[in-house]
């Protein structure tokens, strides 16, 4: 299998080490294992894994719409 080297810091590497479940378990089973925060999700990644494939203009638009949703100036009364 294909290897590649990494460089990380030294707090990086501290977390790896703790995060293996054996001292001999492998930096990357421990990184294959992790949970990695997707970011903020868009309207496109949520309606594409629920629907499969949408039209991409269709997608842009509810983009667009979510970032340009704002509250109202008065909550009570929209």
């Amino acid at each position: 299998m294909a290897t590649k080297t990494l460089s990380v810091d030294e707090e990086a590497y501290r977390i790896l080490a703790r995060a293996r479940k054996a001292p001999d378990e492998s930096f990357s089973k421990v990184i294959k294992r992790a949970r990695w925060d997707g970011g903020l999700r868009r309207c496109r990644d949520v309606l594409s894994r629920a629907r499969g494939d949408m039209d991409p203009k269709v997608l842009d638009r509810l983009d667009r719409a979510q970032k340009d949703d704002r509250p109202p100036d008065d909550p009570w009364h929209p």
